[in-house]
């Protein structure tokens, strides 16, 4: 019974290690280095999950409809390392983030950098991931 117990709890563990590890992803591997996008638009949400934060904007485009954009950032902790808090971006707050769109041409980015209207800068991006313009962590 004591080795069937630690099978169960081994293979539990096995399973929530991998299943992090597949959901991972490389920037090659969804976003295209080709299709750089600026976005200025309202924060509707910021989800701070791992392994990749995500900021949802409303976007308005040259026709004047609001398209719904989830734009992918660092980690929660990377973030929290660079100065940038759950508290830095609440709903309403007007961005420009610049990065690169999805290889599938969906409304959804690789964020590398957000700017505030205070003309605040803040590299959002992972580091290692294969980005262009990837940069270093301070």
């Amino acid at each position: 019974m004591k080795k069937l117990a630690l099978l169960v709890a081994g293979a539990a563990l096995l399973a929530g290690v991998a299943v992090p590890l597949w959901a991972h992803h490389s920037f090659a591997a969804e976003f295209d280095p080709a299709k750089p996008v600026k976005l200025r638009g309202t924060v509707t949400e910021m989800e701070w999950i791992n392994p990749h934060s995500w900021i949802h904007i409303d976007v308005k485009g040259p026709d004047g409809k609001v398209v719904q954009w989830m734009v992918e950032g660092g980690s929660p902790n990377a973030l929290l390392r660079r100065g940038f808090t759950k508290a830095a971006l609440p709903a309403g707050t007007e961005i420009l983030i610049e990065g690169y769109q999805a290889k599938d041409g969906s409304n959804r980015a690789n964020g590398r950098d957000i700017t505030f209207a205070d003309g605040k800068k803040l590299f959002l991006g992972s580091t290692g991931t294969g980005s262009p313009d990837d940069k270093p962590e301070k």
